[in-house]
């Protein structure tokens, strides 16, 4: 892609940029009077939000993340699409779908009437996506930057048949320590340990990480916490329709065999992820539309 021409096109002074700090893999910057941010447009990928006159990233980013093509980033704010973990019938099929792993287009950027910024990448289907989804699709998400991060994932159905979809937001949070961090407003939700086989369980009380953890969350409410006392913080997650969540972190042995995540990095961060998901599959009719939505606000204890 052309730096040259994105910021010709795309690129709005003092607010949005395009840069290429790794050759082939340009970044949006975003800054404004609320906040930073920045995107890949690699997999359309969330990589940084920062709300001025705060000290930490809400977003973590593996410092051992690897740039290539093919290659999921590790941190940031993963779209898995059009199906959460394994493929449902085909195992041969990428985990996570489609979008992760493909350059998306750039389509709009603007300042909002409030003085946020909003970025819009698509991806639409090819001949590599028919291979492995046989469906005619436009992806796009909406990325709104401002006192709070605003993210829309809009499902269109470009063809003449109905498909179905499960789909996640697979958002890592960075957090102060996992030892003292919770998630609020699970408490009795039933959920899927996938560390336990797949055992379905309710949740007694808020969330705490003392080991591996990888649970999808059903029937639960649209607003989340995480709360981080290590790094003074709460951060609201706050989503739309999306009954489910997944949260996850792979604790010590999980970490040391990821190639790119530092040994220690599950000390640093939570993934609590908006998805449709397990149970909470969606079905696009020919010619119709579906979106989630999430809202990120951080704010001090």
């Amino acid at each position: 892609m052309d730096i040259q021409q994105l910021n010709q096109d795309f690129g709005i002074d003092g607010s949005v940029r395009f840069t290429e700090e790794r050759a082939g893999f340009p970044i949006i910057e975003i800054k404004n009077n609320f906040a930073t941010a920045a995107i890949s447009i690699y997999a359309a990928h969330v990589i940084s939000y920062q709300p001025v006159n705060t000290d930490e990233d809400l977003i973590y980013l593996s410092e051992d993340v690897i740039y290539k093509i093919g290659t999921a980033l590790r941190g940031g704010i993963p779209i898995c699409w059009p199906w959460f973990g394994p493929h449902p019938t085909d195992g041969s099929k990428p985990s996570h779908g489609v979008a992760r792993k493909t350059f998306w287009q750039v389509s709009s950027t603007e300042t909002t009437t409030t003085g946020a910024t909003r970025v819009i990448l698509k991806l639409t289907d090819s001949q590599e996506s028919r291979a492995l989804w046989d469906y005619r699709f436009e992806l796009a998400i909406a990325v709104t930057v401002g006192e709070t991060l605003n993210i829309e994932l809009i499902t269109r159905n470009t063809g003449d048949k109905a498909f179905d979809v499960t789909q996640a937001l697979h958002t890592y949070f960075k957090i102060g320590n996992v030892d003292q961090v919770q998630v609020l407003g699970l408490d009795g939700c039933e959920y899927i340990d996938k560390v336990d086989g797949g055992e379905f369980k309710t949740q007694l009380g808020e969330v705490a990480i003392a080991a591996e953890v990888d649970r999808v969350y059903n029937d639960l409410p649209a607003e989340l916490i995480i709360a981080d006392p290590a790094l003074n913080r709460k951060i609201h997650i706050t989503s739309k329709n999306s009954t489910t969540a997944i949260v996850w972190n792979p604790w010590i042995n999980k970490s040391k065999a990821l190639g790119d995540f530092p040994n220690e990095g599950y000390k640093q961060m939570i993934c609590v992820e908006t998805a449709n998901a397990a149970k909470e599959v969606i079905t696009v009719q020919p010619q119709s539309q579906y979106s989630i939505t999430v809202e990120y606000r951080s704010e001090s204890f």
